[in-house]
């Protein structure tokens, strides 16, 4: 049996050169599923997408979701695609699975928990809290730009494209720097001495955590954990059940503090050269 994908509608092209295209999958020229295929919005037409991939239910198990991902690399190696990426709900563990065994490699994952509207945590004994100055925010923005594109540098993104991303999520984040409405840019002292910084968005959809830096002569003294627990305080009184964040694979002491706290996968973000 063949299993090939085949155009629905025609190649969608935008002025900034993005393509997307769906498909059916068929085995045979009977469909068994769908697909969905783009060039990424901020790498650029040089990375691809696989946006969605679904076999229908009789004919799954059969090899046909593996076929259909390779057919897809091949149709995204045809529109000039040097890496492809996918995003893999944690409820969709196969899906994962079968990811991982095509070669494609995890970035970083989103990660949640539900907060404890009741009983925000208190902060540790000697810590405080003050809002980032006005005079602070730029310094702050230029090592948190710097630091969030060299993550994607050191996962293999191109230097350029990681600038690019980087420079297009905080100007999309931060419209209005340190007033941008449902942002808290935080400082975090213990005992009287700096040790840390959070950034943290509330608004209708939950908190989110953007940022958490602590100072590195004062790592490994609890400190992360400590402003972990002022974004669930903070979250919970700008009236947030529930609270996300963001972590790159190979970091390895956030994942660990994460989980400790009782965040759970969400979505895996995973990438697989083309060449």
């Amino acid at each position: 049996m063949t299993t090939t994908l085949r155009p629905t509608g025609p190649l969608q092209r935008d002025t900034d050169g993005m393509r997307s295209r769906t498909y059916q999958v068929c085995v045979n020229s009977r469909p068994v599923g769908t697909a969905e295929l783009a060039t990424h919005p901020v790498f650029g037409p040089t990375v691809g997408q696989v946006r969605h991939l679904a076999i229908d239910e009789p004919d799954r198990r059969r090899g046909r979701a593996t076929v259909a991902a390779l057919a897809a690399e091949e149709v995204l190696r045809g529109w000039g695609c040097t890496r492809v990426e996918v995003t893999i709900p944690a409820t969709a563990p196969a899906a994962l699975s079968l990811a991982e065994a095509l070669g494609y490699i995890e970035r970083n994952r989103r990660m949640a928990k539900p907060l404890d509207t009741g009983a925000p945590p208190e902060l540790p004994e000697g810590s405080t809290v003050r809002p980032m100055t006005d005079a602070e925010y730029a310094p702050w923005l230029a090592q948190a730009q710097a630091a969030y594109a060299q993550t994607w540098i050191e996962r293999g993104v191109p230097e350029d494209q990681a600038n690019a991303k980087s420079a297009s999520d905080h100007a999309w984040l931060l419209p209005d720097g340190p007033a941008t409405p449902g942002t808290s840019l935080l400082v975090l002292a213990h005992e009287g001495t700096e040790v840390g910084t959070l950034w943290l968005v509330v608004n209708d959809d939950g908190a989110f955590v953007y940022d958490v830096e602590v100072v590195e002569a004062h790592r490994g003294r609890g400190h992360g954990r400590t402003l972990m627990l002022l974004a669930e305080r903070d979250g919970v009184r700008g009236g947030a059940d529930a609270i996300g964040l963001n972590v790159f694979a190979g970091n390895t002491p956030a994942l660990r503090l994460y989980e400790s706290l009782g965040y759970q996968p969400v979505t895996y973000y995973l990438h697989k050269s083309l060449r």
